[in-house]
């Protein structure tokens, strides 16, 4: 039985074609994927490489007059003088976003606020529009 199995694997190493040389030899599929081809390097075609590439940040808005048909409306040249600021994001949008919760929970949240924010609340407060006070 022993005999049988050693003659067995040996046939299976022989039909296999195990490599007995060197380990670092490559053969097999991996001798095709070693072999380097010949390559020219060429930077006269980067320019259309270049059109794919997304651009590393937004660029600056048009100058506008008013509003866009979209709504959007271009930040004013100067801020005004008060103690916070709320920024726009990097797609020069105003952070400003409403969410509904429970079905009739309407809740305001806004990012991007610099400075003082207890002044922010208090001109955010709708009292004399609505005439209850927010809370």
């Amino acid at each position: 039985m022993a005999a049988y199995f050693a003659f067995r694997s040996a046939a299976l190493r022989g039909a296999i074609g195990l490599h007995r040389g060197s380990p670092n030899a490559i053969v097999g599929p991996r001798a095709f994927f070693a072999t380097k081809a010949p390559f020219e390097e060429s930077t006269e075609e980067y320019e259309f490489v270049e059109r794919l590439i997304p651009p590393s940040r937004v660029p600056s808005p048009p100058k506008h007059s008013g509003p866009t048909p979209s709504g959007w409306t271009p930040p004013a040249e100067s801020s005004p003088s008060l103690p916070y600021m709320i920024r726009r994001s990097r797609m020069h949008n105003i952070p400003v976003y409403t969410d509904v919760t429970h079905g009739n929970r309407f809740m305001t949240l806004v990012r991007k606020v610099e400075g003082d924010i207890w002044a922010l609340e208090k001109d955010w407060n709708l009292s004399g529009v609505r005439g209850i006070e927010a809370g």
